[in-house]
């Protein structure tokens, strides 16, 4: 959305969670013609602009910035003076060293129109994913939020070490790593107890969070040893003692485990967001893509002679989708089908077709192929007319059952799965993760043909392979990798279960 006159909305993404940004601030970033963002911004965040939103990377790390602090200023001017709708957004909340009111000035002082919408900063919320509450009424009912990229040595300090260091219940210092050993000791230094509670925590908010908890003698040792390094936070006081209690973060069955997801892009998403909840870090990189066909004159045609058929079968959701469309296109609508009995294979594949107001005379239990066909064998079929909708490329275990049992079968492809073609030849790249999960057969061979057969093979031990069911078990033993998890029930849920199940059993 564009206006006559350009304005900057100074925006806080929250502390990496991507839940964790307010609404307002998601709905101004769907409507923003440039995003201006910073380093720690989630990439999921900013995934969620608007497609044709251009997107300007600013980030600043220790000693290297994209750009510095007055040319980001004197952008943002230049943007809104352009009419451009401009989201500055940056990580955790913008007036908590986010350099906003330095942004702001220079707008106030060229007259161009702003709001703030504040985020949620990461040091209330990171300690929170940690286990920490940064107040308790038992402990202490005082915070400081500190900056830990400023040297204490230095002479111009503007830290009262001698008055925070014992004068204040909890200390949250925020980018504190770099400088820990001297923000330890000068703590020590002005009267805070070598023994006080402190934790570092790297990542806070995300499926790759590391926390280390110590005491302020021994927490640099500790950190080392951990390699934790930034971005991570330092909280000190007594309030740390409660993270063995209250940590839930941490604790959930999947936490650390990183799971590389291989269905299409549109399915991926959904597995992602059964996974997460449970602690998996997920990484998705669809393999295969759903197309339209090329030619669509044989289920158009199928369509107009939808009379002829006593059974009309989807094999899966793109199936519905794509058949729907046809409908659409041919000026029909579900009215035409109202005299042909319904079979669907799955439970979503159900959803879909029950989503067009239509009834589904005949789901299986096994939701496969062959648990269809067993399901259809009881409909006494023999002698009536069955229009199969299915993908280009898919088995024909059903199709072929059908015939033996006496049926007349139409096969009419709905749409076409295409294998990724650009090959990722960097090993290093699997050895990231612990376990891969496959959906489809296709999955497995898009799989293969990106990373290569003398890749994978050279790296199938370092990850456990996940499986939706029999089928894609059977395709991925076919290409040399061994099925670790199978799902029982034969969806995302099921496979969801299954993985759980698994590192509950095993561990990572």
């Amino acid at each position: 959305m564009t206006r006559h006159k350009g304005i900057v909305y100074l925006v806080g993404a929250g502390p990496g969670d991507t839940g964790l940004m307010t609404v307002k601030g998601m709905r101004l970033l769907n409507e923003a013609d440039v995003v201006v963002y910073d380093r720690l911004v989630n990439p999921g965040i900013i995934e969620q602009a608007a497609p044709d939103a251009q997107r300007i990377y600013v980030g600043k790390a220790s000693s290297r910035h994209t750009l510095p602090q007055d040319k980001i200023n004197k952008l943002l001017v230049r943007l809104a003076r352009q009419g451009k709708t401009v989201v500055r957004l940056k990580g955790g909340d913008p007036f908590v060293f986010g350099r906003g009111g330095e942004e702001i000035e220079l707008l106030v002082r060229h007259k161009i129109l702003f709001e703030v919408v504040p985020g949620i900063t990461s040091a209330i919320a990171v300690p929170a994913y940690a286990g920490i509450p940064v107040t308790h009424r038992g402990f202490t009912s005082s915070l400081g939020i500190f900056t830990g990229q400023e040297d204490p040595d230095k002479e111009d300090t503007s830290i009262a070490w001698d008055k925070i260091s014992t004068g204040l219940g909890t200390l949250v210092f925020l980018m504190g790593v770099e400088n820990l050993p001297k923000i330890v000791a000068t703590l020590v230094k002005h009267g805070r107890s070598s023994q006080t509670p402190c934790c570092v925590i790297q990542w806070g908010t995300l499926p790759q969070q590391k926390s280390v908890t110590a005491t302020l003698a021994t927490i640099g040792p500790e950190v080392r040893k951990a390699g934790i390094t930034p971005p991570a936070i330092l909280v000190v006081g007594e309030v740390v003692g409660l993270k063995k209690k209250l940590d839930w973060f941490e604790r959930r069955p999947l936490f650390g485990t990183r799971i590389l997801v291989t269905l299409p892009a549109e399915d991926s998403s959904r597995l992602c967001s059964m996974l997460e909840p449970l602690g998996a870090d997920c990484v998705s990189l669809p393999f295969i893509r759903i197309r339209p066909l090329a030619d669509y004159s044989k289920l158009d045609r199928a369509i107009r002679n939808i009379d002829d058929f006593h059974w009309l079968v989807f094999t899966s959701r793109n199936g519905v989708r794509f058949f729907k469309e046809r409908l659409d296109s041919l000026k029909k609508d579900v009215r035409a089908l109202a005299n042909v009995r319904i079979a669907s294979i799955g439970p979503k594949t159900k959803e879909a077709i029950e989503r067009l107001g239509i009834r589904v005379d005949v789901q299986p239990k096994d939701f496969r192929q062959e648990g269809l066909l067993a399901a259809l064998a009881q409909e006494r079929i023999k002698g009536k007319n069955i229009l199969v909708v299915r993908a280009e490329d898919a088995r024909d275990v059903l199709p072929k059952g059908l015939e033996k049992l006496g049926a007349g079968v139409c096969v009419v492809p709905a749409y076409r799965t295409e294998l990724r073609s650009r090959k990722i030849g960097d090993r290093a790249f699997l050895s990231g993760f612990d376990a891969v999960a496959f959906t489809s057969s296709s999955c497995v061979q898009g799989f293969m043909r990106v990373f290569g057969r003398r890749a994978v093979h050279a790296k199938k031990n370092s990850f456990k392979v996940a499986s939706i069911g029999p089928v894609t078990s059977a395709a991925c033993r076919k290409s040399g990798l061994a099925v670790a998890i199978e799902a029982k029930e034969f969806t995302l849920e099921g496979l969801v279960q299954a993985i759980h199940a698994y590192y509950k059993r095993h561990g990572k």
